[in-house]
């Protein structure tokens, strides 16, 4: 590898460590879903089972094991007290490295097959940053979910498919088993959905290109297939034999089937969700990608004929775009949508950025282009100096925040100098952008308004997380410690009200979740006289017995959960720590079933936890 190549390899190692790496660990687990996956990894790692996710004494379906597997192998390491106090270091680090590979492998393909004789350094370094810095990438790129790491897969998994075809009939014949290979742990990071969006990319691609023939015979997706099948399915096949049909329809049937068919979990969007998603993830330079995504899928010749095709080694740009289409279409069509099922898009997102500046580099495009690229580049920088001055106005608008949870945010953020701070991180971005696309060309501009990105994201956001820690999840976490402290032999442990799996994990105890509902005081006292799972025995409610309860002071207020005299025993932030007797509690269900209330906690929840 030329000295160039490892050059910018290692600075884009850098930035990536910078982004995803750096102070990863100095935060708690944030509330509501990864101290799910983070409990579920140390528990494999402490109990020796590996085949099965369990949290909170009840098995955990949702997800494969990939993400389990990796996060409870930093979990056996030892010393944990000492370099990962909070969980957060073992959960995190997956998604992190995922995401810094996968900048790394970005930029690799751009150096190794350059789209266009400029700017190939330059283009591979502004690829990486451009899926590095999306907002989206960064989000999910540091907490303990399983949506990076499957961006991770599929996107190698992508990127090596490409090459593959790009490389011709002879290196094809040699490296047509890599993507598959791939393939296989992106199923066992997220499910089935890695090899729906993989062969939706290459079909698309293959109809745009009008190759489809060479993409088949150079990738071999029958045999590939299988030996996607030889590395997936022998989890899922050991996972269908000893947990048997709630297996099957948690996961196949909740998790996967009824996710695409019917809205789950509240999760209604309308059809056009993935619009401003698109726009949001690409900020800045989202006019970049829009260009980019027109300029790969080309001029249609007609009607829905394909467009012209292209030599293989140089139809990144278009297979970029068909990569992105195929997430867009396929979570379009689904009925439940997220924000983060747009992540798989992002490294899509990135190469298009890079390749619409890298256009802007040289001579011989014609002026219809010239002028597409120069408005691209300069909404662009409209966009920048928006959320600059958005920053700057911070004292307008930060009083606006109502953040329950966090009653002093507002206050704080004022006194702090980070909002100021950020817009004069963005500001220069701008300038450096506007002076270098003016002196250099839009690749150079954009590269220019990338590096401050990046020092704002260590120097403004970080310090911004650090404190919504604080605000929001280090009360959670000293209560943990609290009833610990004060949990008597076999007491149970509830938390009522604002539901947050921290608490399970800090504290390390079953913990018995209900909302604030009426039904859910009489499931609580229904649930300790009669659940039994791993780590909770079921007791009935005679004198001498209490259990703690953690609930938040909206909740406290509610009618139906006052009077019931229990004892103060720690408060924090929205959150007190209650210790209460057992026939209290049970008199009140008692009164609440006369009226009619009933406990439903034994109707099926997927999402129980």
């Amino acid at each position: 590898m030329p000295a160039r190549r490892r050059g910018l390899l290692l600075l884009i190692l850098v930035i990536g460590l910078v982004l995803f790496v750096w102070q990863l660990g100095s935060t708690g687990l944030v509330d509501e879903t990864p101290p799910l996956f983070a409990a579920s990894a140390r528990a494999m790692a402490e109990s020796g089972d590996w085949l099965i996710p369990r949290v909170n004494g009840l098995p955990r379906y949702d997800k494969p094991p990939l993400v389990y597997w990796l996060m409870g192998a930093f979990y056996a390491l030892p010393g944990q007290a000492s370099w990962n106090p909070l969980g957060s270091w073992a959960a995190r680090l997956p998604s992190a490295l995922a995401s810094v590979a996968l900048m790394l492998a970005l930029a690799h393909t751009l150096l190794r097959w350059p789209q266009r004789p400029l700017g190939v350094g330059a283009s591979a370094v502004a690829a990486a940053l451009a899926f590095g810095l999306s907002p989206l990438a960064l989000v999910w790129g540091r907490i303990a979910v399983s949506d990076a790491l499957l961006t991770g897969c599929l996107g190698f998994s992508l990127l090596l498919a490409w090459r593959c075809y790009a490389t011709g009939a002879i290196g094809a014949g040699r490296h047509w088993w890599q993507p598959w290979l791939v393939l296989g742990l992106a199923v066992l990071a997220k499910g089935p959905v890695a090899v729906v969006l993989v062969g939706f990319t290459l079909l698309l691609f293959g109809w745009l290109q009008a190759d489809l023939p060479a993409l088949w015979s150079r990738l071999r997706p029958l045999p590939g297939l299988a030996l996607t099948g030889l590395v997936a399915l022998p989890w899922y096949g050991a996972a269908l034999l000893v947990e048997g049909e709630p297996f099957w329809r948690s996961f196949f049937g909740y998790h996967n089937l009824q996710r695409f068919t019917a809205v789950v979990n509240n999760h209604l969007a309308p059809w056009w969700f993935f619009g401003p998603v698109l726009v949001i993830a690409s900020l800045p330079v989202t006019p970049l990608l829009l260009l980019g995504l027109a300029q790969g899928l080309g001029r249609l010749r007609w009607g829905w004929w394909p467009a012209e095709p292209l030599a293989p080694e140089l139809s990144l740009q278009r297979f970029a775009a068909c990569w992105l289409l195929a997430v867009l279409l396929f979570f379009t069509a689904a009925a439940t949508k997220l924000p983060s099922y747009w992540l798989p898009a992002t490294p899509a997102a990135g190469l298009l950025v890079a390749l619409a500046a890298q256009s802007g580099v040289g001579q011989g495009w014609s002026a219809s282009a010239a002028r597409r690229w120069r408005l691209a580049w300069g909404l662009s920088l409209l966009l920048t100096a928006v959320l600059a001055g958005a920053l700057a106005a911070g004292p307008l608008w930060l009083p606006l925040i109502d953040a329950p949870e966090m009653p002093t945010l507002a206050a704080e953020l004022l006194t702090t100098p980070w909002v100021p701070l950020g817009a004069a991180l963005w500001a220069l971005a701008l300038l450096l952008g506007a002076w270098a696309g003016w002196r250099r060309g839009a690749l150079a501009g954009l590269l220019a308004l990338q590096l401050p990105l990046v020092a704002f994201v260590g120097a403004v956001l970080l310090p911004l997380v650090q404190l919504g820690d604080r605000l929001r999840a280090a009360p959670v976490r000293e209560l943990a410690a609290a009833a610990l402290a004060a949990r008597r032999s076999g007491e149970p442990l509830a938390m009522v009200g604002l539901l947050k799996p921290s608490l399970h994990y800090y504290s390390r105890q079953v913990v018995l979740y209900e909302g604030a509902e009426p039904a859910d005081l009489v499931n609580l006292a229904d649930r300790l006289a009669r659940e039994r799972r791993p780590g909770l025995n079921p007791l009935p409610p005679s004198a001498g017995r209490s259990l703690l309860v953690l609930i938040d002071r909206t909740t406290a207020q509610l009618p139906y959960w006052q009077q019931l005299n229990p004892r103060v025993l720690a408060t924090r932030g929205p959150y007190v720590l209650w210790r209460l007797d057992r026939p209290n509690l049970e008199q009140r269900a008692v009164a609440l079933r006369r009226l009619g209330v009933a406990a439903n906690w034994q109707d099926p929840r997927p999402e129980r936890y």
